[in-house]
C-alpha cells in the first residue's frame, strides 16, 4: 500500500492505468484509458503513484472521481423490478380477455335448441357464428356435405369445412329470431342423420349437386328422404324437387 496525502482507491488506480502511466494527466480520456486497464502491474502502478506530486495526485482524483460508476448499476434494479409488475399486470388482462375468446372457439360446435350430438362433427368451428337463441321463433339448421377425398371438403369450402356461405346464412336467419345450427350431411350416418333433422322446423340445403355422389353416398336416397321431412310440415330449402327440375 502506498502512503500518501491524497488516497485514492484501488477501483481508480486499476481502471486507470494508462492514466497513471501517462503521468498522472487529468485531461487524458478516461474511455481511452479504461480500455488499458490490465497493461500495467501493480507494481509498475504503485511505482508511478510514488512518482505523482501532490498536485498531480489531486488532478488525478478529480479525473477519477466518477471510477466507481458502476457500483450505481443495483439502483437500477428496483426500476426494473417495478417495471416487470407493471408488464405482468398489463398482459394479464390480455391473457384475461382471450381466455373466454379460446373457450368460445373449443365450445361444442353446432350447439343450439336441438341435440346434433350424434352427429358426426365435420367442421373445425362455427367461427363467426352468432350465438343461438335462447327461445327462437323457428328451430333451423344449415345442411351442407364434406367431401372427403377433396381439398378442404370441396371448392365451395372454406378452410374450416364450412362453406363460404354458411355463416352468413345463419346469422340471418339468428337476427331474424330463429335458430339454425350448422351441420354436415354423412352418408354413412343417413338414418342417424334424419332422425335428428325431422327435429328442426326447417333444414336449409346448402349441397351442391353432385357433392353427395363424390363423397360416396346417394343423392337420390338423400332427395327420398327430404320429401318425406316435407310431408311431415317441415320446411326444405331447397327442396328436391326444385333442384331436380330447375
Amino acid at each position: 500500500q502506498v502512503a500518501h496525502s491524497s488516497p485514492i482507491s484501488v477501483c481508480q488506480c486499476r481502471s486507470y492505468r494508462r492514466l497513471l502511466a501517462m503521468g498522472g494527466g487529468a485531461s487524458a480520456n478516461p474511455k481511452e484509458v479504461a480500455c488499458a486497464m490490465a497493461e500495467v502491474k501493480d507494481d509498475v502502478l504503485n511505482e508511478i503513484i510514488q512518482g505523482l506530486s501532490e498536485a498531480e495526485k489531486e488532478k488525478l482524483k478529480a479525473a477519477l472521481g466518477s471510477c466507481d460508476a458502476p457500483a450505481a448499476e443495483p439502483a437500477a434494479a428496483p426500476a426494473e423490478e417495478k417495471a416487470a409488475p407493471a408488464a405482468e399486470a398489463a398482459e394479464a388482462p390480455a391473457a384475461e380477455k382471450a381466455a373466454p375468446a379460446a373457450e368460445a372457439a373449443a365450445a361444442p360446435a353446432a350447439s343450439g335448441p336441438v341435440d346434433v350430438s350424434s352427429l358426426t362433427r365435420v367442421a373445425k368451428d362455427d367461427l363467426g357464428l352468432l350465438a343461438q337463441p335462447a327461445e327462437p321463433k323457428f328451430k333451423g339448421a344449415l345442411c351442407q356435405i364434406y367431401i372427403r377425398d377433396a381439398p378442404f371438403g370441396g371448392s365451395d369450402k372454406s378452410s374450416n369445412g364450412h362453406r363460404y356461405d354458411s355463416v352468413p346464412f345463419g346469422n340471418g336467419m339468428i337476427n331474424a329470431g330463429m335458430s339454425c345450427q350448422l351441420i354436415h350431411y354423412v352418408h354413412e350416418e343417413h338414418d342417424k342423420f334424419f332422425s335428428v333433422a325431422v327435429k328442426f322446423d326447417f333444414i336449409i340445403v346448402r349441397c351442391n349437386p353432385g357433392q353427395i355422389k363424390n363423397d360416396g353416398g346417394s343423392q337420390e336416397r338423400f332427395d327420398e328422404s327430404m320429401r318425406m321431412m316435407r310431408k311431415m310440415g317441415i320446411q326444405v330449402w331447397p327442396s328436391p324437387d326444385v333442384m331436380e327440375f330447375m
